[in-house]
């Protein structure tokens, strides 16, 4: 059996409007702000003489590396990504946008907002929407129960409230 992998499945190509501006203003900062010093610093380094011992020409050269990497990804994906800028025809159901708000069992309610695969923070309760947890969700309404598996065992929730307010 060989190393072969095949690719990963590409992400959604959705994202909010507030996102793909995030995700432009990510790259006017590597662009402006953090390519151009490491780009000066590499050609002083490279200016030192013999490159194949200068620690400094390797490590600019490796961090130049991952910033061009960087750009090269966020300008591929905004010209593939679709801006949903708008709520849904029928905001009583889940859509990709959505701030939903569900309980667990006697558990506190949470909240979360389902958001595009570029711009999930789990610290603010932004999850993808191609997470197991959002895909139960979508098409449901208040006041149903999913039950999802999660990699922790399967939960059920029931949907307390949808909201779509920037």
């Amino acid at each position: 059996m060989g190393r072969w992998r095949p690719p990963p499945k590409a992400g959604s190509p959705y994202i909010t409007a507030a996102g793909a501006a995030a995700l432009r203003a990510e790259l006017q900062h590597l662009w402006r702000t953090e390519r151009r010093p490491v780009v000066e610093a590499l050609a002083a380094a490279a200016a030192e003489g013999d490159r194949s011992e200068n620690a400094e020409y390797t490590y600019r050269k490796k961090q130049l590396g991952e910033i061009d990497r960087r750009i090269r990804y966020i300008s591929k994906r905004l010209d593939m990504l679709k801006i949903v800028d708008h709520a849904p025809a029928d905001p009583s159901r889940i859509r990709f946008g959505a701030r939903v708000r569900l309980q667990s069992g006697t558990d506190e309610p949470c909240g979360y907002r389902i958001v595009g695969v570029d711009e999930t923070v789990a610290q603010r309760g932004w999850i993808s929407v191609d997470s197991p947890l959002a895909k139960a969700l979508l098409g449901r309404a208040v006041g149903e129960e999913i039950t999802v598996a999660l990699p922790g065992g399967k939960r059920r929730y029931r949907i307390l409230a949808i909201d779509y307010a920037e």
